[in-house]
C-alpha cells in the first residue's frame, strides 16, 4: 500500500519469473522458488562486472524451466548458494536435501552453467538429518560444494 511505502521509506516493484531488472549497477534475473505455491517466492541471478551469482534458498529442486532458462541465456555462474535443509539420508521436500545440493552442483558442472573456479555454497541448514558441521562439510567436499557458516565473507 502507498501508506506501507511512505511508512518504510520504500517503493515496491512487483517482479515477474524470468524477468530482468536492473538495480543499480546489478542486473537481476527472478525465477520462481519450488516453495510456498501461490506466494510468488523466487530466486535470484545477480550479475555485474562480468561476474554472476545464483541466489536459490528457500526452495526444493529448480523446476525444469529453470535448467533450460540458464542455458537459453547461457548464464554462467560464479558462485551458487543452494538451500540445504536436510541432511545427506533426508529426503528432499519443500526445501532441498544434501544429495540435492550434490546432484544440483554435479548438474550445474556438467551443463558448464558453472566458471571453472565458481563456488558453491549450501546455506539454509536446519537440524533435519544433517550432521554435525566438520561431517557435513566432508560431504560437501566429497561432492564438490562448501557448508557456509555465519561471518563468511566471499570477494566475487
Amino acid at each position: 500500500s502507498p501508506n506501507a511505502e511512505r511508512h518504510l521509506n520504500l517503493k515496491v516493484h512487483p517482479v515477474r519469473p524470468w524477468e530482468s531488472f536492473e538495480v543499480g549497477r546489478y542486473r537481476v534475473t527472478a525465477f520462481p522458488a519450488n516453495h510456498a505455491p501461490g506466494l510468488g517466492a523466487m530466486l535470484y541471478a545477480v550479475e555485474t562486472n562480468e561476474r554472476m551469482i545464483f541466489y536459490g534458498t528457500d526452495t526444493a529442486v529448480l523446476f525444469e524451466q529453470t535448467w533450460q532458462v540458464f542455458r537459453e541465456r547461457k548464464m554462467r555462474f560464479d558462485v551458487v548458494i543452494l538451500d540445504h535443509t536436510y541432511g545427506p539420508k533426508q529426503p528432499g521436500s519443500d526445501h532441498l536435501s544434501a544429495t540435492e545440493v550434490a546432484e544440483h552442483t554435479r548438474r550445474m558442472r556438467l551443463e558448464g552453467l558453472l566458471d571453472a573456479k565458481a563456488r558453491v555454497f549450501a546455506t539454509h541448514i536446519a537440524h533435519e538429518g544433517n550432521p554435525p558441521h566438520e561431517e557435513l562439510e566432508a560431504f560437501a567436499q566429497e561432492h564438490d560444494y562448501e557448508v557456509a557458516y555465519d561471518g563468511l565473507v566471499l570477494r566475487i
